[in-house]
């Protein structure tokens, strides 16, 4: 005989539920003693995005077993760096926040990266590759994947909402509090290295010729070498700095 159990799931872990399911008690069907995070996520909710689960009145941990009968209410994460603590079962991101992402954002990720985040991305990782590097370098995981952040090596994780690159930026920076943190210009938008200022002399032969007689004062990466200047793209990047300091204040 199979046991049931329902769950309230609060807040934002609602984006991860069909429409009909929200804001209502849901029955699961089970057998034998399945943990509560396997319970919860064969619903479609990953764990790094649960912050308490309150199962028959009581606080309950994602290891414990799910009992017939359970009535379980599940509240999300919080965005850290906001007033009062975090709940139980959320755990605090690294600092300072390093990221790894998934193949789908290149474009996140060179942002990430302008904004002096240290942040991994290559389109050849596969799931396993960017949870193992997740665990063993404590990075948060970004993605649009919710069966990546389901990974039982993957402790700090969230799934992007949008599927726009400059809505997801917003939504990172707020979501790990990240505003305080931020240094633009530091970090190479290739290649994640670091990037430092150099004598103009060093990078003549890299530099194309109205660059040599115009512009006086040169950054380089100290990963990939690519040289850096304050031209017209620096302007560009600077204009859309001005624009997200608007939207994240």
């Amino acid at each position: 005989m199979e046991n049931i159990a329902h769950f309230l799931f609060h807040g934002s872990l609602q984006d991860f539920l069909p429409r009909h399911q929200r804001q209502k008690w849901i029955p699961y069907s089970f057998s034998g003693a399945p943990a509560l995070k396997d319970t919860i996520e064969a619903l479609g909710i990953p764990h790094p995005e649960i912050g308490n689960i309150i199962l028959n009145g009581q606080e309950s941990g994602l290891l414990n077993s799910t009992p017939d009968g359970a009535k379980a209410e599940v509240f999300p994460v919080v965005p850290e760096g906001e007033s009062g603590g975090l709940p139980p079962l959320q755990i605090k991101s690294p600092q300072p926040a390093r990221f790894v992402l998934d193949v789908h954002l290149g474009k996140l990720a060179r942002y990430l990266r302008l904004l002096g985040f240290d942040t991994l991305y290559e389109n050849h990782y596969d799931d396993q590759t960017i949870a193992q590097i997740s665990g063993q370098e404590k990075r948060i995981v970004l993605t649009r994947d919710i069966g990546l952040l389901k990974q039982k090596v993957v402790v700090w994780g969230y799934w992007l909402r949008s599927q726009q690159w400059e809505e997801q930026l917003r939504e990172v920076i707020i979501r790990y509090g990240l505003k305080s943190q931020i240094q633009p210009f530091t970090r190479c938008m290739a290649c994640d290295g670091r990037i430092a200022e150099v004598p103009k002399e060093s990078v003549l032969p890299l530099l194309p010729p109205k660059t040599r007689i115009y512009f006086h004062e040169f950054y380089q990466c100290l990963k990939c070498h690519r040289v850096y200047w304050k031209g017209s793209h620096f302007d560009k990047m600077q204009g859309f700095l001005d624009r997200l300091h608007l939207r994240i204040s």
